[in-house]
């Protein structure tokens, strides 16, 4: 007589398998974010300085809403480091993504924006041409110097 198993059994067991493999892959990614974020802040930290030290005076950032039109107040002064004011430093060294959900209530009073981890590779995923790594973008946007659009 030969032994069947359950099919709730094997149904169980793929279940709990792709659990394993969902969080395996969760904690991967969790822990190259964290590497990238160890080997991005300092570049992003000595940004500030280096802005600071070349006179270059940091300025009230906005935001824009990822939706319509317009920008938004921010509580954040910095240094945009995208010519679309998408992204940039803060005075205090870190890194902002100046992308926001659309505020009635924003365009009145302002918003607070969070700091980010700041990738390696800046605008990765986008449209050709709007990828650049972070060390290269932090260099040219600090020899523009006041000039940046």
């Amino acid at each position: 007589m030969t032994s069947q198993s359950d099919p709730t059994d094997l149904a169980a067991e793929r279940r709990r398998q792709a659990r394993e493999n969902a969080e395996y892959h969760h904690a991967a990614a969790a822990r190259a974010a964290e590497a990238e974020a160890r080997r991005t802040a300092p570049m992003v930290a000595e940004f500030a300085e280096a802005m600071r030290a070349a006179g270059v005076e940091p300025i009230r950032l906005r935001a824009h809403p990822y939706s319509g039109s317009g920008t938004l107040r921010t509580d954040v002064e910095g240094w945009y480091v995208r010519r679309d004011h998408r992204a940039a430093v803060g005075a205090d060294g870190r890194w902002y993504v100046l992308v926001v959900a659309p505020s009635l209530r924003g365009r009145l009073t302002g918003i607070h924006v969070e700091p980010t981890d700041a990738p390696l590779q800046v605008g990765a995923g986008g449209r050709d041409g709007d990828s650049v790594a972070l060390d290269v973008l932090l260099r040219l946007r600090l020899e523009a110097g006041p000039d940046f659009p």
